[in-house]
């Protein structure tokens, strides 16, 4: 609130509302408001799904299912146009990273000061409600999916053919710590280029969301509609490439050389 932004101060308001509930310290500190709303997100998307394909019907589908269905067919498209394996895993897995991250950068949609102030009610001094916002979050997501990737490259091409894939391509033997170097550096830039991106675009919208809350209360509806509309096609861009990225990559580790 504006009034609330005068008594902080627009340095000490930004800080608050970029600032993680947290217990603990160092290593071991853990984002309360990050586990909660992820979690809570998630049990959504379970929740949502579960109800659909319990009410689906093979006569005229309702609203429900018929998003769900839209939802599967369009990721299951991207998986067939882009993955070359074979795996039971890759539609579910990219449909759950799609929707949960969509879900995760559509809390950045809610009035910057309303679940703040729910939290500042209950006792809670710190409250920030996107996940994507925290980069621990972000990396979270993107280190589960470079443990596929490594754990497909050793089950489709054996312990053996991973191996040499890391240190014989693309140079041949006669180059192998030139080419293990190359690899490494590709395989680890593949989870904190995921992390990044997202955590970098979500946490760049919030922050325009909070400044324009600081401005007079009579601009912020000219300002925040419009940027609303357009942080829409962000959020969903983001979900999309994050997902069409996991399936481009574990495609890659399918891949028998």
């Amino acid at each position: 609130m504006a009034t609330e932004a005068h008594a902080e101060g627009a340095t000490g308001y930004i800080i608050h509302h970029l600032t993680p509930l947290q217990v603990g310290e160092g290593f071991w500190t853990l984002h309360l408001d990050t586990l909660f709303f992820s979690a809570a997100l998630g049990g959504l998307f379970i929740w949502f799904f579960k109800t659909a394909a319990e009410k689906a019907t093979a006569d005229v589908p309702g609203l429900v299912q018929s998003f769900a269905e839209m939802l599967i067919e369009f990721v299951d498209q991207q998986v067939k146009d882009s993955f070359h394996g074979r795996s039971k895993l890759i539609a579910p897995l990219a449909l759950t990273i799609f929707c949960w991250i969509f879900l995760w950068n559509f809390m950045d949609l809610f009035p910057v000061d309303i679940l703040p102030l729910v939290g500042s009610l209950m006792g809670i001094e710190y409250l920030r409600v996107v996940p994507s916002t925290d980069l621990n979050a972000t990396f979270a997501m993107s280190i589960s999916v470079f443990c596929l990737i490594i754990f497909y490259s050793i089950k489709i091409k054996g312990p053996w053919g991973f191996a040499k894939e890391l240190m014989f391509q693309p140079f041949g033997p006669w180059l192998l710590p030139f080419n293990l170097l190359l690899k490494l550096v590709e395989e680890i830039a593949k989870p904190i280029s995921l992390a990044l991106r997202l955590f970098g675009n979500l946490y760049a919208g919030e922050l325009i969301f909070i400044l324009i809350a600081l401005l007079p209360w009579y601009l912020q509806p000219v300002l925040s509609f419009p940027w609303a509309i357009f942080h829409i096609l962000i959020i969903t861009l983001q979900a999309f490439i994050f997902m069409v990225l996991t399936i481009v990559y574990l495609s890659m580790a399918h891949e028998d050389h």
